[in-house]
């Protein structure tokens, strides 16, 4: 089972998740893109994300914006796998 990460592990790596916050056990953010296209992209990365690292996000989005949500529901809360799909996320929108 993956290790659950400390109050002091996440309050580290959140300073290099910026926009990313913590919420009922889960980490948490919120997207706004130009249009639907744009929205539907990165939502299809991110599905794609998921199958490579058999890690899948809670979505929810209408038209031009999205939520997501990670946690790792076997270890119940947040671990390193949440982290590195939250760090690879982000690094989508620097490209």
């Amino acid at each position: 089972m993956a290790h659950l990460l400390t109050t002091d592990e996440l309050n580290d790596a959140l300073k290099d998740l910026p926009n990313w916050h913590l919420e009922q056990n889960e980490l948490c953010r919120s997207f706004v893109f130009s249009d639907f296209n744009e929205a539907f992209t990165f939502l299809t990365k991110t599905a794609l994300l998921s199958e490579k690292l058999n890690h899948h996000a809670h979505y929810s989005g209408v038209y031009n914006q999205l939520a997501l949500r990670l946690r790792t529901h076997d270890a119940g809360g947040i671990t390193e796998k949440d982290i590195k799909m939250a760090t690879t996320i982000s690094g989508y929108l620097k490209a």
